[in-house]
């Protein structure tokens, strides 16, 4: 099973996007932004899913299956790639945050300092019982979730594009 192409295909992506993914998140880092604040809007793994579910579902519908291929096989090609992806970004996030010391209280103190600069909004919106609660966990906060974090939301973002990827290039065989 593992031996077919939409398996080998999806998943030699995958390593690919893991890597860049990994190159990324450490290039963000030490240029001073952190990978984990940026706006979900900006989050590279929009693009990055995107072009790679695209070719890694073309390449084998169009090299592999004479042309063909289901919806079901683009979900299930989509989400090897997204799996593989986040799992490789998710070890170097946490491989990351336990060698370089200063990658998680970074991420504590600038997240707490964005927190008090829209605190009116973010009580706003959860309200101020909510914004406390969440500021009184922060300190909490460990490796794991920051890589737990990177691959839930890896996975969320592959759902919408694996959907619309997967209808669009899927394909039929016609019947006479």
């Amino acid at each position: 099973m593992f031996q077919h192409p939409l398996f080998k295909v999806s998943f030699r992506y995958g390593l690919i996007g893991g890597l860049i993914g990994c190159i990324v998140i450490a290039s963000l880092y030490y240029m001073g932004r952190h990978p984990f604040l940026l706006p979900v809007i900006f989050d590279f793994r929009i693009v990055m899913f995107a072009v790679f579910i695209f070719l890694s579902l073309k390449e084998v519908r169009d090299y592999y299956q004479q042309g063909t291929l289901f919806f079901w096989q683009g979900m299930i090609g989509s989400y090897v790639f997204i799996g593989t992806s986040a799992i490789i970004g998710s070890a170097f996030t946490w491989c990351l945050a336990k060698w370089d010391p200063q990658f998680l209280p970074s991420y504590l103190s600038k997240l707490e300092e964005q927190m008090e600069v829209f605190r009116k909004q973010i009580e706003e919106s959860v309200g101020p019982e909510a914004y406390q609660q969440q500021l009184a966990k922060l300190p909490g906060t460990s490796a794991l979730d920051l890589a737990g974090d990177y691959f839930l939301k890896s996975l969320i973002i592959g759902l919408f594009l694996t959907i619309i990827i997967s209808v669009i290039l899927r394909r039929q065989p016609q019947q006479n």
